[in-house]
């Protein structure tokens, strides 16, 4: 499977490795400067079938807009794997402080994608500013399939380049705490994603990850009679 990621090197003017280099040590999560604009979405009468979930690890939900009359085959497959249960237990393997944070790999590396055909490109004028959605590829332009990334900071070397697909319209504060690293060494990943139409509630972290209750003595006492 082909590396599919988006290329600094269009702003820096080298090529990338095709191989992910590993995180020595975990980076600190930088924070969005206040003054740093997020897109809001004067529309609040979203079809719930074009908004995606993407409940993290970290314990936050972050919302999607889907816009199809932007890309229309790339949010469709969007939509179909996360139907699918595709992006869920997926980490972001590939998250660079002040740039992005990219995920939809199910082996991790960077390498790796669905099993569903490649994607002829759908280049727009749709800017990637902070909180942009956009597809990863290859150096083929028509080789995107399931990962994607979100953008912390504007980029717009990569504008008419990657196929930019909707907009994050809440939860970007969960997308800044999203730990760094190629890839991190305690990597956020994606409990679940999901389509607003399909009603499926957050994961109960409090309950996934409360501590286990102290063991009673009248516990240990019939434990130990048994």
């Amino acid at each position: 499977m082909k590396f599919r990621l988006p290329l600094t090197a269009l702003m820096l003017g080298v090529a990338l490795a095709a191989t992910p280099v590993l995180a020595k040590k975990k980076e600190p999560v930088t924070p969005a400067p206040a003054a740093l604009p997020t897109f809001v979405d004067p529309d609040t009468t979203h079809d719930p079938d074009d908004v995606l979930f993407l409940d993290l690890s970290d314990g936050g939900r972050v919302a999607i807009r889907l816009m199809p009359q932007w890309a229309p085959h790339h949010v469709e497959r969007i939509k179909t794997l996360a139907k699918q249960g595709f992006y869920d237990g997926i980490i972001f393997h590939r998250v660079i402080d002040g740039f992005m944070a990219q995920t939809g790999d199910p082996t991790g590396t960077g390498q790796g994608g669905s099993d569903l055909p490649d994607l002829e490109a759908e280049f727009n004028s749709m800017p990637h500013l902070r909180g942009t959605v956009s597809m990863a590829r290859t150096n083929d332009p028509n080789s995107a399939n399931s990962q994607f990334f979100i953008v912390f900071y504007p980029r717009f070397a990569l504008d008419r380049k990657y196929t930019v697909f909707g907009r994050v319209i809440g939860g970007m504060q969960y997308v800044d705490k999203i730990h760094r690293g190629e890839p991190p060494e305690n990597p956020t990943r994606i409990v679940q994603a999901s389509l607003a139409s399909q009603h499926k509630a957050p994961p109960d972290f409090a309950a996934t990850q409360a501590p286990a209750a102290p063991i009673t003595a009248d516990q240990l006492s019939n434990s130990e009679s048994n």
